[in-house]
């Protein structure tokens, strides 16, 4: 089976419908370090809230719209009723190797174990899940009065002894997927049609198992067997979107 294009990554989602303490409904606020995301509506209303360096802003999302962010956005989904999405996530293995940092409070990021404690899922999922998004909430909420470039320093330190792996994933996956299609423009130019005469379809069904996410409970599709597949994270669980320890 061929990788998606570019060596992207795509799940369903449907967004948690837990109310949160600010009365909201949603996901669990969180940061990428390199990965970008986008998400397609295709049904119910909502929003994605998002903190960057030039402020708080309140996107909403309806069915058909496209939304999208880079690297640094921190973003939280909100559910005002059935939203539902297909993500797609740059560097598909990258998310899912732990690119994704919960917005927990400052304690929890300053003590790499307590972190893992508050990112894992253990026990009842769905119990695990929700004071997961609880906590990082709070986090949240802290930070869009301030302390931003805070976080993004702790972020680097909790994740940083991961960079190597993540480099090889990104030059086994999305880069090399690049430079296949420098190869087939080089070969066109040459006039070499090698590479048409070996296209192929790959289909996927949609999966039957659901994981329960950052953002809500996901239907993880499995679309490649390179290095970017799929792994289990620091914590134990699989990214955050794709039950997000990210994704």
């Amino acid at each position: 089976m061929t990788a998606l294009p570019g060596g992207v990554g795509i799940s369903g989602l449907t967004v948690y419908d837990w109310e949160a303490a600010d009365g909201l409904c949603g996901g669990t606020p969180h940061m990428h370090l390199v990965c970008s995301e986008a998400y397609v509506v295709i049904g119910g209303a909502g929003s994605v809230q998002t903190l960057t360096t030039s402020g708080f802003a309140d996107t909403p999302l309806l069915p058909g719209d496209v939304v999208w962010f880079t690297p640094g956005t921190i973003h939280r989904l909100v559910n005002d009723g059935g939203l539902r999405l297909v993500v797609l996530m740059q560097n598909s293995g990258l998310p899912e190797a732990g690119d994704a940092v919960f917005t927990f409070p400052a304690p929890v990021l300053a003590d790499p174990h307590a972190y893992r404690r508050a990112a894992a899922l253990t026990g009842d999922h769905a119990t695990a899940a929700r004071r997961r998004r609880d906590l990082a909430l709070e986090g949240f909420l802290s930070l869009r009065e301030g302390g931003l470039r805070e976080f993004h320093t702790a972020a680097h330190r909790l994740k940083r002894e991961l960079l190597d792996a993540w480099w090889i994933r990104w030059r086994e996956g999305p880069l090399a997927a690049a430079a296949t299609t420098g190869r087939q423009l080089q070969a066109l130019k040459a006039g070499d049609l090698s590479h048409l005469g070996q296209g192929e379809v790959s289909r996927r069904e949609r999966p039957q198992r659901q994981l329960f996410g950052m953002c809500g409970r996901l239907h993880t599709y499995a679309v490649s067997d390179s290095p970017t597949r799929p792994l289990r994270g620091p914590s134990g669980s699989p990214h955050p979107h794709t039950s997000k320890e990210h994704r």
